[in-house]
């Protein structure tokens, strides 16, 4: 089993930055992407950035120019940084990673607990 734990949200004034954490722990071969989503009230969950574990990386255009993600292979870690933060960036975002548990493993889909970001104008 594989567990995700993030840390980093709060509250913050619109044109802030926050820092959003997400370590990887259990028994597994390897992780190939991870990614942060989010989730506003009342709207589906949104993909926000991708990082693969060759370093290709995937933004929403609504963040581009705005949010960094990273990754620290050696410890299974992802990393957001947000910058200028708006109102709209508002709401619980998540962490997600495709784990393979072998080396011939297919991947298999984990998600954190969410952390909630809230931006206020």
């Amino acid at each position: 089993q594989v567990q995700l734990v993030e840390s980093g949200g709060g509250l913050v004034q619109a044109g802030g930055s926050l820092r959003l954490s997400c370590a990887a722990s259990g028994s597994f071969h390897a992780i190939n992407a991870m990614a942060w989503y989010r989730q506003a009230p009342g709207m589906q969950r949104e993909l926000v950035a991708r990082i693969f574990q060759g370093g290709s990386i995937d933004y929403a255009d609504s963040v581009n120019g705005r949010f960094t993600i990273s990754r620290d292979n050696a410890k299974n870690t992802v990393y957001l940084q947000m910058n200028s933060l708006q109102p709209e960036d508002t709401g619980v975002y998540y962490c997600n990673a495709d784990v393979l548990h072998y080396y011939w493993d297919s991947g298999t889909m984990y998600w954190g607990q969410g952390a909630q970001v809230t931006v206020f104008s």
